[in-house]
């Protein structure tokens, strides 16, 4: 990899990629991002037991900058390093390495931007690298056996051979919870139910304001308007009958239901962190939205309640940001020898997301997206950027319609740029004067 000096390298979840790190400080001082803090950790405490200089950002800058390794998060790729030899990027596909506030910027094309100004070898390691990599680097893989083993077990229910009685507790994860198996379940919706209808006139529970379908937070005697905010007591506006059904459970109704299943305390976890009357999370069983999987250290089974809300979600990168979501689960079980499984509930199970872990073979999802991003003119076919904030409609207006720029929406605020290429897009946003108040441009967002 170092010796192409641009290298995509492809480890399997279960696959150390700290090797690639290694015979990367054997050259000189390199850099290393991570995408959190537990990663930079990690491997600062492997390299310095080696024997290695290193700085860990931005604690020990003035070090890296005299002459060290830098080992940090996306912050470091900003860092100076005396005497560069050797750019590591760590999972160059995790989303915490796109900085999110304006300006936004990218911590890999930062560093494949320094390894070229300073001529030295720039690597990227990914279990499923993001096509903007790809069309990058030379890919590098182990052998077809050998990155298979790196993959957990994959167990694929099909939802539609279910009893929808059962709702999201079918029998093979009712199986999986009543083992002695530590168990994780995800479900990326919070609160308790997130669709609701009248249990006597099955009307759908909306707004009175604004018509937005309602939910139910955790606390369970109120329903709640995601939209305007609205707060009202349960009750059906249609026939004022107080039962409602849950059509789309949330968290805390499914954590409520696999507790009554399996008898024992439940823990709950969120980005939020733990309730506050939720088990601890040294629970067997853990329920929570894909946060879970970054506070859970190891598990014998992940289970995916609702594949089907990530693999169909209105995002471009929909396909590839699922197969993100199921190889960070894979590092909590582990590989085929450590006899950990996913257990994935679908109504889709031929997706290509579901078919790349089932047969550990990330190429499933690249080839099916850079043929689909093609049709479309998504990214990395195309350079686009999102326009939001109060400012946005003055700032469009004042853009116009550029040449070779094409101008979207609005939709909900927001006005989508695209250009056949950065050179063009970057010149008409630069061109364009900036209006008084606040105002958001990401290029190449993630979340579109």
């Amino acid at each position: 990899a170092l010796a192409a000096r641009a290298a995509v390298v492809r480890v399997a979840p279960a696959t150390d990629p700290y090797p690639v790190v290694a015979a990367a400080v054997r050259r000189g001082n390199a850099l290393v991002l991570c995408p959190t803090a537990d990663r930079v950790a990690g491997v600062v405490r492997r390299l310095r037991r080696d024997g290695v200089p290193v700085a860990s950002h931005p604690r020990d800058w003035a070090l890296g900058a005299a002459g060290a390794t830098v080992v940090g998060t996306r912050a470091a790729a900003w860092a100076p390093v005396g005497d560069l030899a050797a750019v590591v990027v760590i999972d160059e596909h995790d989303e915490s390495h796109q900085q999110e506030q304006a300006p936004t910027w990218h911590a890999r094309d930062v560093a494949i931007e320094r390894a070229r100004r300073a001529g030295v070898p720039c690597v990227l390691t990914s279990p499923c690298p993001s096509l903007e990599a790809l069309g990058w680097g030379e890919l590098l893989a182990r052998s077809r056996s050998d990155e298979r083993a790196g993959w957990p077990i994959v167990d694929v229910v099909d939802m539609r051979e279910q009893d929808p009685r059962l709702g999201m507790l079918p029998p093979p994860l009712v199986r999986a919870l009543r083992s002695d198996a530590r168990v994780v379940c995800v479900l990326n919706r919070t609160g308790r139910a997130r669709l609701l209808s009248c249990a006597g006139c099955g009307e759908l529970a909306r707004c009175e304001r604004c018509e937005a379908a309602v939910s139910q937070p955790a606390s369970a005697d109120t329903l709640r308007c995601p939209r305007c905010g609205e707060e009202r007591p349960i009750v059906c506006l249609h026939c004022g009958k107080t039962r409602m059904k849950a059509r789309r459970q949330g968290v805390t109704r499914v954590r409520d239901e696999i507790e009554a299943l399996v008898g024992e305390p439940v823990a709950e976890l969120t980005a939020a962190g733990r309730k506050a009357d939720a088990p601890a999370p040294g629970s067997r069983v853990v329920v929570g939205t894909e946060a879970t999987l970054h506070q859970v250290g190891r598990a014998d089974v992940v289970a995916f309640l609702d594949l089907d809300q990530e693999l169909l979600a209105p995002r471009y990168r929909a396909s590839e940001q699922a197969l993100a979501l199921l190889a960070r689960a894979s590092r909590l079980v582990g590989g085929r020898a450590r006899g950990g499984r996913l257990l994935l509930q679908t109504f889709v199970p031929h997706h290509e997301a579901v078919q790349a872990a089932v047969l550990g073979d990330p190429t499933r999802v690249a080839d099916a997206e850079a043929e689909r991003r093609e049709l479309l003119l998504y990214p990395p076919v195309t350079a686009m950027a999102e326009v939001s904030g109060p400012a946005a409609g003055e700032f469009v207006g004042a853009l116009g319609v550029p040449p070779g720029v094409d101008v979207l929406g609005p939709s909900d605020g927001r006005w989508l740029l695209r250009a056949p290429d950065h050179a063009t897009l970057c010149d008409a946003l630069a061109a364009t004067p900036r209006p008084a108040g606040r105002l958001r441009v990401a290029v190449d967002p993630l979340r579109v």
